[in-house]
């Protein structure tokens, strides 16, 4: 009888396709823009991964990586001075212009960190060596600063090229792995003090401190050391799931500046309404589009319904088939969708636009969505059926 049901289902091609495309923009539009709103959250944070720290140290008021307000040059000796700290030291990090030889301007995120330890520095070097920032006007520049610092269109940024930072000359010395910034703006590394020399002057230009923990001390209990005595506010970077958001979110305080960050823009920013709006259109098309849909394909096909009812078929088994058209058609339908998601991605990452991340349970949690305007399309071409009478079949 599920055989019987499967012909059925594929013989009326028009229907099925109607079904499957619904099933499928619904499939695609949920899944690809949610990886796109959590890539451009992963963006936010993207500093934290560059800038490699156990802790972070800020001013108070501050929530977010991206906005911090400076601190005192004395702050760094404070965060020292705590005895569960291994090491302390600054960190500068700001939006700033370059120009290009040929006269162009770009936007950067400029970072500054201590020329002794280099603490802070990328972890992963492409090209150049790391030692070398040291050098007079030194600098070094991720992998998208290779194109986008370049004088042409096609052209890549090398080692040894020069630009300029508010007239000042900035040599590359080395090329680095990191994560896009939320501004599109390349990562530009330098010390700390030439970062100071780099960008306009003002009374305080300590964006925050970085430090770690001693050896047996946890970094909880370093964050509240440094928090109960220097009263500066302390973050540990690392990554969250989905508890730590959830935490977060009912309100209960957390100390991590991936979760504070992401949770930022959510709260202030129109980016989760804009991506939020169009997974509920997909979810909307494909409730609309797969119900209506289905419940004429189930009008259309009662008079068999019927006869088969007659011929001593239960409504159970009828139910049944009807579970049956529907569940194929929506894992046919999430299938191509999640291709189609596959391909934007494909595409997305070697272009590296737009942002695009996918986590774990987004597929299951679309296939359960999916699953569930199925379930829905079946109900009610099963109320219609449960009130189907064999005697019909024999009407004219």
């Amino acid at each position: 009888m599920l055989r019987l049901a499967l012909k059925m289902l594929f013989g009326d091609t028009a229907k099925y396709l109607m079904l499957v495309a619904g099933l499928t923009v619904a499939t695609f539009l949920m899944a690809q823009q949610t990886a796109v709103f959590c890539g451009l959250m992963s963006w936010t944070k993207s500093t934290l991964s560059n800038v490699p720290a156990p802790i972070w140290v800020v001013e108070e008021k501050v929530e977010q990586v991206n906005e911090t307000n400076p601190l005192l040059d004395t702050d760094v000796a404070r965060v020292r001075s705590v005895s569960s700290v291994a090491w302390a030291a600054p960190i500068y990090s700001g939006i700033q212009r370059v120009r290009l030889e040929n006269g162009n301007f770009k936007i950067i995120q400029l970072i500054g960190i201590d020329s002794n330890t280099l603490a802070g520095a990328p972890a992963k070097m492409l090209e150049g060596d790391l030692m070398k920032l040291r050098l007079p006007h030194s600098v070094i520049i991720d992998d998208l600063g290779v194109q986008r610092l370049a004088l042409k269109r096609g052209q890549k940024v090398k080692v040894g090229d020069v630009f300029e930072i508010n007239d000042q000359e900035a040599r590359v010395v080395g090329i680095a792995d990191a994560k896009n910034s939320f501004t599109g703006g390349p990562y530009v590394w330098t010390t700390y003090e030439r970062a100071l020399q780099y960008v306009p002057s003002t009374r305080k230009m300590l964006q925050a401190v970085i430090c770690a923990p001693r050896d047996g001390v946890s970094l909880d209990q370093a964050v509240l050391d440094i928090q109960r005595e220097t009263g500066l506010k302390a973050f540990v970077n690392r990554e969250a799931g989905p508890d730590a958001f959830i935490d977060h979110m009912n309100g209960i305080t957390s100390n991590n500046f991936n979760v504070s960050t992401v949770w930022w823009y959510v709260k202030n920013t129109g980016i989760p309404i804009s991506f939020g709006t169009t997974v509920i259109i997909g979810l909307l098309v494909g409730m609309a589009v797969s119900c209506q849909t289905f419940y004429s394909f189930v009008l259309e096909n009662m008079r068999h319904l019927g006869a088969l009812k007659a011929m001593g078929a239960s409504t159970g088994m009828l139910c049944a088939m009807l579970i049956t058209q529907a569940f194929t058609v929506g894992l046919v339908g999430y299938g191509i969708g999640l291709l189609g998601t596959a391909g934007f991605a494909f595409g997305a990452l070697k272009n590296e636009q737009p942002p695009f991340y996918m986590p774990e349970f987004v597929p299951y949690a679309v296939l359960g969505v999916v699953l569930g305007i199925c379930s829905l399309a079946a109900l009610m071409g099963i109320w219609r059926v449960s009130k189907l009478e064999p005697a019909m079949v024999f009407r004219s």
